[in-house]
């Protein structure tokens, strides 16, 4: 308190004030000399004892402020019952309140990150052990063929990391918010055979049935590159999963409320346990044999919901899985 320039000011005055207010006092009579000094001491003891209060209150929730600068958990700020440092209590707590919820949320993502970091070690670990064992027997094995073998293998390999480096990445930028989506009209069809492009050879090589029933003139809201990227991803997990002589339906719906593409494959469908982690990043599966890296999904989710959109995956009751997006209107 006595470090308050302000209150060394105040208390000069009120002494010069004192002094001068006493001395006038006995310069009357006695009576009022002592009246004046008592009338002096008693509001300086109340002034002393008033602020000695209020400047304890300030240096509680001065020692919080510090408490939460160094993210003390156990932080409590009292009720007060005057106006001014109610108020203050008041804003004070709501900023510690927040500032936890912060700090909170920092945790998480710190966590998340750690955990995402080690997931994407272990994805990238994978083809590059088996990288290595292949360059081993390619170095050891005199049989042309073979070595012919080994060297696709090798090539599938990198093809296979650069599709999953390439995944992070745009991953990583839709989680920095840093992707602008743009907002056009988009042919259906357009987008739909756009999509497939890069998947007819795999489709014939497989001879893999293709069914399309697309109405003309069905138009949706949204960024034409990425939207053929979300259903890109959907159509390799189908093709994958649909395997040789299999069958892939696209089948694309459109009513007042929303616009509806719907993909459905004829493989083994889903697992019932894996139904609610198919779109979480680095879910594979309950089985041990599942391929890929779980990225796929997770990257075709967000962004569908980023521009407005859901998707939906469950089992088709006649076979197979099926996925619903839906654009509202």
């Amino acid at each position: 308190m006595l470090r308050n320039s302000e209150f060394k000011k105040f208390s000069i005055l009120f002494s010069l004030m004192a002094v001068t207010t006493v001395t006038l006092g006995f310069a009357i009579n006695m009576a009022a000399g002592i009246l004046a000094i008592a009338s002096v001491t008693a509001f300086g003891v109340a002034f002393f004892a008033f602020t000695k209060a209020r400047y304890e209150s300030i240096a509680q929730i001065s020692n919080q402020i510090d408490l939460v600068l160094h993210n003390d958990d156990h932080l409590y700020i009292g009720e007060s019952d005057e106006g001014e440092l109610s108020i203050l209590h008041s804003e004070i707590t709501k900023m510690t309140l927040c500032i936890r919820e912060q700090n909170d949320a920092l945790k998480k993502e710190k966590e998340h990150l750690a955990d995402s970091l080690a997931d994407i070690a272990h994805q990238l670990r994978t083809p590059l052990t088996s990288a290595n064992i292949i360059l081993s027997l390619l170095s050891n094995n005199p049989d042309e063929n073979q070595r012919k073998a080994l060297v696709r293998e090798t090539e599938e390999l990198f093809v296979q990391m650069d599709w999953l480096i390439t995944s992070l990445l745009k991953l990583s930028r839709l989680d920095a918010g840093i992707v602008v989506f743009q907002s056009e009209q988009i042919d259906v069809n357009n987008l739909i055979c756009n999509s497939l492009r890069p998947f007819l050879i795999p489709i014939e090589l497989h001879n893999t049935a293709l069914q399309i029933d697309v109405s003309k003139g069905m138009i949706i809201q949204g960024d034409s590159g990425w939207l053929s990227e979300a259903i890109q991803n959907i159509l390799k997990n189908c093709i994958e999963s649909a395997g040789d002589s299999g069958k892939i339906e696209i089948v694309c719906e459109d009513n007042p409320l929303f616009t509806e593409i719907a993909i459905h494959d004829s493989g083994a469908g889903f697992e019932k346990e894996d139904l609610p982690y198919l779109f979480d990043r680095f879910y594979r599966g309950k089985n041990s044999e599942a391929t890929g890296y779980g990225i796929g999904l997770a990257l075709c989710k967000i962004i569908i919901t980023r521009q407005g959109g859901t998707i939906t995956a469950k089992n088709h009751q006649q076979g197979g899985a099926i996925f619903v997006i839906r654009f509202p209107k």
